[in-house]
């Protein structure tokens, strides 16, 4: 990856499933060492667990967590940040980099409350991160450097691809790649449904449902071919896939599609002037 965290430490507040997530990864990888790495939670059992789970402090000290530590993630429910910022600000330090997961909530919102010219970037990761194939959008704020930026893409790299982005594309990329997901998932209990319908055992079915959607996605990224390329060199003339498009064309499932990430996005910018 090219960044050297050797002499890093990371402070996770709220080492949930995400921030979880991301510890297992980096000690995983070597990335870091449990030496490296302090994490907080709200209530004590919780801490007493996954200290045990991820073999590192866990705690409840926020304002503790953070002192000395050279990087910060946020990883708290949006509607908690504003409290958890508030409460590190006191502890913030020149050449502290802050990282949010928190969707919706901008990088202004976060250097308002810590002042000093803080650098913070917004990631937006999503739930394949679990194992490894996730997406994670990212933007920088205002005091944010090149090399910080690339610090923080390393950290997500882990769990699978980075892409940055100017902030005023946060929004999308959580329609889009975060709550895309879902729509997948959709898409997979309806193929698996439909190959029950035409005979298949459910697990078969799921299996040739899933595993083709995976192995789709695969040729998008390692070809670099369009996707609309990619569809013409599967549709022979006459042949049964193109009466398969033109049921879908009839069903109206990509303007369906394009809708429902419309949709995400604009609840995802309701919630940031609700916040």
């Amino acid at each position: 990856m090219g960044i050297d965290l050797s002499n890093k430490k990371i402070a996770v507040l709220g080492a949930g499933k995400l921030g979880g997530t991301l510890v297992q990864a980096w000690m995983r990888e070597g990335l870091l060492t449990k030496d490296m790495i302090r994490a907080t939670v709200r209530h004590p059992e919780r801490a007493r667990s996954q200290t045990e789970k991820l073999h590192i402090e866990v705690g409840t000290d926020n304002a503790q967590a953070v002192r000395g530590a050279d990087i910060i993630f946020i990883c708290v429910k949006p509607q908690t940040v504003q409290e958890v910022v508030e409460e590190i600000r006191p502890h913030i330090s020149a050449g502290q980099l802050v990282i949010s997961v928190a969707a919706s909530v901008p990088t202004g919102q976060i250097e308002n409350v810590l002042g000093g010219n803080t650098a913070v970037v917004r990631a937006m990761p999503n739930t394949p991160c679990g194992l490894g194939a996730g997406m994670t959008g990212l933007c920088k704020g205002r005091y944010v450097t090149p090399d910080q930026i690339a610090l923080a893409c390393s950290l997500f790299d882990v769990v699978g691809r980075t892409v940055v982005v100017d902030e005023k594309h946060m929004d999308a990329v959580t329609g889009l790649s975060a709550s895309g997901p879902a729509f997948i998932y959709i898409i997979l209990e309806s193929l698996a449904e439909a190959g029950v319908k035409v005979g298949l055992p459910r697990e078969t079915a799921t299996l040739l449902a899933a595993q083709m959607t995976m192995g789709s996605a695969k040729m998008v990224l390692e070809t670099g071919d369009h996707p609309a390329q990619l569809k013409d060199s599967v549709t022979t003339p006459a042949g049964c896939t193109i009466d398969g498009i033109l049921e879908l064309e009839e069903g109206k499932l990509r303007v369906t599609l394009i809708k429902a990430v419309v949709k995400a996005t604009q609840r995802a910018k309701e919630l940031a002037f609700n916040e």
